[in-house]
């Protein structure tokens, strides 16, 4: 009989197949480096490149809860769970709103909410139960934070240079939407958007990816890696935030920063001020003006148009609660220019979906974040206590920022975002309960310990690769 060959190329060390890990990195790469504002070519709604890789992280997951061979890790998890629920709550809205009367063009926008509710439900139950095992999640984790830091080369160019590099990265078969141009300006200083939707966006996401960058950059040594690489990828993470000009921004990094001192030892606490001292120096070297811009976006809150703006359609958004106080009007059926724009999401989200689609919504986060808390408290490793606590911090981030503008209407933080929800359940997943030690019982003089039977046969487990 001969034996079978295996070809040199499947035999080499290191050598992986693709697994959900990989479709996760690639939904990275698309989300982070493809402008937000290029969506496909000849179809009727906006479908950006992240959200196709979406849909297909939603039928991957479907089709691998189907079989045991694609690798999904099966049994409970609280974020699955948090998903379900919420895709549920906006199926039903959006049975609601297309049972009643609602105008073509609202109808139109329902449907594509619905989809891009999909999207992003499929890249965090991807994430959740396709990323199995540490090692994975720090691939998919260390190539969002190599992305991050190239979107902050992109904003450095547009902010020093005013030169948009977003423009030539345009794809056969896709067009750029008729959105706001990647660079504004406030206080005659330029304010960027790198490849997202709107300088607001950009740095909610830098804030968003900026613990984990750190997590990289302090752990280097440990995992006997050079640091150098992760310190400049954070640096330049960083000057992305502070190029959006953005108050959004502010508010996530302070966030952040609360979040990531009450967890760290005193000596990173000591080098994070220092760092981060050096860092706000150097920016006001290099662009001076910008930090005095920052300074006056809290202090002239009093006076500042867009915070009048924010608050002037309240009345407008209590009469469309109070209409539909429970299932809303519809996903994505408020837009604009046909309506006022909320810049608040959980208004939005109690306009369109109602008190259910509310809470889902805030549901899903608060049960991410409860999970990257939980590995934290499980967990004796130091690195994976200290990740649980990271992606804590970026999911405080999006919580925060739903309050100033509408989070769920920029595809880059949305997507980020359920990335981050599906990472931390996956890290939750991989994290097990300390074992107990077994008690052995004493015998007494003259007395016979009863023990149980040795079991014939397989073990009641034959597969011990099973998820919990």
């Amino acid at each position: 009989m001969r034996a079978s060959v295996v070809p040199a190329s499947l035999d080499r060390p290191g050598l992986r197949s693709a697994d959900g890990a990989t479709l996760a990195a690639a939904f990275v790469v698309v989300l982070m480096l493809v402008p937000a504002r290029l969506v496909f070519r000849g179809v009727p709604f906006s479908l950006t490149p992240a959200d196709a890789v979406g849909l297909f992280a939603a039928l991957w997951w479907f089709c691998a809860h189907l079989t045991t061979t694609l690798g999904a890790a099966k049994g409970p998890n609280p974020v699955r769970t948090a998903l379900f629920g919420y895709a549920v709550a906006m199926l039903v809205t959006y049975g609601y709103a297309g049972a009643g009367y609602l105008p073509p063009d609202e109808l139109n926008m329902a449907d594509h909410g619905i989809v891009l509710v999909v999207a992003t439900v499929g890249i965090g139950l991807g994430a959740c139960d396709g990323i199995r095992g540490r090692e994975r999640l720090d691939f998919v984790l260390k190539c969002l934070v190599v992305c991050g830091a190239a979107v902050g080369v992109i904003a450095a160019l547009q902010f020093v240079l005013e030169f948009d590099l977003t423009k030539y990265l345009a794809l056969p078969g896709f067009r750029f939407t008729a959105e706001l141009p990647a660079i504004l300006e406030r206080n005659t200083l330029r304010r960027v958007a790198g490849t997202t939707g709107h300088p607001i966006e950009l740095g909610v996401v830098c804030a968003m990816i900026t613990p984990v960058a750190l997590h990289y950059a302090f752990g280097a040594r440990d995992r006997g890696e050079p640091s150098l690489r992760w310190w400049i990828c954070s640096a330049l993470i960083g000057a992305g935030l502070m190029f959006s000009v953005s108050r959004s921004a502010v508010l996530g990094i302070a966030v952040v920063g609360a979040v990531l001192l009450a967890g760290w030892p005193a000596r990173r606490r000591l080098w994070a001020a220092v760092g981060g001292a050096g860092f706000l120096v150097a920016m006001k070297v290099a662009v001076p003006g910008l930090l005095s811009v920052f300074l006056g976006l809290f202090t002239s809150l009093s006076s500042d148009s867009s915070i009048q703006y924010r608050t002037h359609d309240y009345a407008v958004a209590a009469t469309e609660i109070g209409n539909h106080p429970w299932v809303g009007r519809g996903l994505g059926t408020w837009y604009a220019p046909k309506h006022l724009i909320f810049d608040n999401q959980y208004i939005l989200s109690l306009v369109e979906t109602g008190i259910i689609g509310l809470v889902t919504f805030s549901g899903i986060f608060l049960t991410g974040l409860w999970a990257a808390l939980r590995v934290r408290r499980l967990s004796s490793d130091p690195a994976v206590r200290d990740l649980g606590l990271a992606l804590a911090a970026c999911l405080v981030v999006p919580l925060v920022g739903a309050a100033t503008f509408d989070l769920r209407s920029f595809a880059t933080v949305t997507g980020l975002s359920f990335l981050i929800i599906g990472a931390a359940g996956s890290l939750l997943r991989g994290t097990r309960l300390p074992e107990k030690p077994v008690e052995k019982p004493v015998e007494k003089p003259g007395e016979e310990v009863s023990r149980p039977a040795a079991r014939a046969g397989p073990p009641r487990n034959p597969r011990p690769d099973r998820a919990r």
